[in-house]
């Protein structure tokens, strides 16, 4: 995330939104009991924490994927072959438990 965006996101009283989205009973039960015991005044701030953490999460993935595609780009433009990509890809999540999702060279063709 660039420091703009975190800069913004650290505001305390940045503008909010009314939004309605029907959720089962039981989540909200338990949404209500688990955010006092994680220091939340109540369960809706705890959701924006929670939408706020995937949120962040997805976008530093495609983040990254982008970045992926573009440097199997270069180099597939420097004459690396894919079966020497996709080996590459194979070797570094095994050896560095990198995340599985990784995408392959192949899908950023």
């Amino acid at each position: 995330m660039n420091v703009d965006k975190l800069k913004q996101r650290l505001q305390p009283n940045r503008k909010k939104v009314m939004v309605s989205i029907r959720m089962p009973q039981d989540v909200i039960e338990e949404l209500k009991q688990i955010a006092p015991l994680l220091g939340f005044s109540g369960y809706q701030p705890l959701m924006r924490t929670y939408i706020g953490q995937g949120l962040r999460a997805d976008s530093e993935r495609l983040a990254q994927e982008t970045e992926l595609s573009y440097l199997f780009d270069s180099l597939r433009r420097q004459g690396v072959r894919d079966d020497v990509l996709v080996t590459a890809v194979a070797e570094a999540k095994a050896e560095y438990r990198i995340n599985p999702d990784l995408d392959k060279p192949e899908a950023n063709q």
